[in-house]
């Protein structure tokens, strides 16, 4: 296996232009950022940079813009920030990348930065092309992506940019994800156990298959859960759901009886009419029409206590409910407390990822202690499933 070209302090950077891949793609509400922590993580190695006379040009990705002109998805709350954090002069670039934005930021000297707006509002990041990525590396004399949660998306900045810039380096970030995920995988102690939630069941199929054949115990939480309970012929109100996830789920018991692996759904739900509702606790039989599923119940955060302890490695991805309206957050946060604690006492191997995982835990103010906390979503999925994944390969 090739080793992947990884940043280091030998590397020689001042008066160099260095074009920063990180990810700041935090969630923000009316302009507040409600989760710092993928900022935060960031910080030490812009910090270095700095200190070492760099120019650094730091570019990330906020959401999935509508159009080129979706404002809603400005990054200037994350510039706000780091601005209270980083003491060295920094510069918010508002414009569109072009041929000719390499003389507007001439300006820039050693210990400097430019932060450009959400690289998603420029035409051709999306579609990683290749006059984009020319106008882009041109920017730059040194190429770094710490971005390990995009390394699974062939875009501009992740993936092309490295065909124009030779000296292209995975950072620190990216590095100690691969690492940690490796450590975890090559060391997995069994009974093992798989965790994932989210909402669509076709976008983790392929992970689904691949860990069947991995684990012993597979438990489905969140919205995904919906389609599992309805296939069994359960009433599921108003709840969301994948239509057409029939045969999909089909398959997925059928490999789960054919690789011994146990299939856990909920057995209990807590429910309301609307989101920003009150939690009612209910069973299968007792499910209205109006009634949202939106948390897992009593009796199923005890089961799933049941299995972790019965297990000695645990991967987790997605929370088990809408943990935005707290009133729908304890599912998430009982099984956080459950792997922390058996983490801590007893051995257990806990690697947990997706930052949706890590708002419904922040956002809850829990003390947490994992084997390793990763702030990837899809990309740790498919890193797992075994994937190559496209900004990887690159910086082979």
């Amino acid at each position: 296996m090739k080793k992947i070209r990884s940043f280091n302090n030998r590397i020689n950077i001042k008066n160099k232009r260095i074009i920063l891949r990180s990810d700041l793609n935090v969630p923000i509400k009316n302009k507040v950022i409600q989760d710092k922590t993928r900022i935060n993580l960031s910080i030490p190695l812009i910090e270095n940079l700095l200190k070492r006379e760099a120019k650094v040009l730091l570019i990330s990705h906020l959401g999935r813009p509508r159009d080129l002109k979706d404002h809603n998805l400005s990054l200037k709350p994350v510039y706000e920030y780091l601005k209270e954090k980083i003491s060295n002069n920094i510069y918010f670039f508002s414009d569109k990348i072009t041929n000719k934005t390499k003389d507007k930021i001439s300006f820039l000297k050693n210990g400097e930065i430019i932060f450009f707006e959400n690289i998603r509002l420029n035409d051709g990041e999306i579609q990683n092309d290749d006059n984009f990525a020319k106008n882009l590396s041109s920017l730059g004399d040194v190429y770094i992506n710490d971005a390990f949660s995009c390394a699974h998306r062939k875009q501009t900045s992740i993936h092309k940019i490295t065909k124009h810039i030779s000296n292209s380096y995975a950072g620190p970030l990216l590095m100690k994800e691969i690492q940690s995920i490796n450590m975890v995988l090559n060391s997995k102690k069994k009974p093992t156990t798989c965790i994932i939630g989210g909402s669509k069941i076709s976008t983790k199929l392929g992970v689904i298959t691949t860990l069947l054949k991995k684990v012993d115990y597979l438990i489905i939480v969140g919205a995904m859960a919906n389609n599992f309970i309805k296939f069994k012929g359960n009433k599921i109100g108003k709840s969301l759901i994948e239509s057409g996830s029939e045969k999909i789920i089909g398959e997925i018991y059928d490999k789960a009886d054919k690789n011994s692996c146990e299939i856990v759904t909920p057995l209990d739900f807590a429910v309301s009419e609307s989101i920003d509702g009150e939690a009612n606790l209910k069973s299968f039989q007792d499910i209205q029409e109006n009634d949202i599923i939106l948390d897992i119940g009593q009796k199923t955060i005890k089961k799933i206590n049941k299995v972790i302890d019965s297990s000695k490695t645990v991967l987790w991805n997605g929370p088990a409910g809408y943990f935005e309206n707290r009133n729908f957050s304890k599912g998430t946060i009982s099984i956080a407390r459950k792997i922390s604690e058996n983490t801590k006492s007893n051995n257990l191997i806990s690697i947990v990822g997706g930052g949706d995982t890590i708002s419904a835990i922040k956002n809850n103010g829990i003390d947490v202690n994992f084997t390793h906390l990763s702030t990837a979503g899809g990309a740790f999925l498919e890193y797992i499933e075994g994937k190559n994944l496209p900004g990887i390969e690159v910086l082979k």
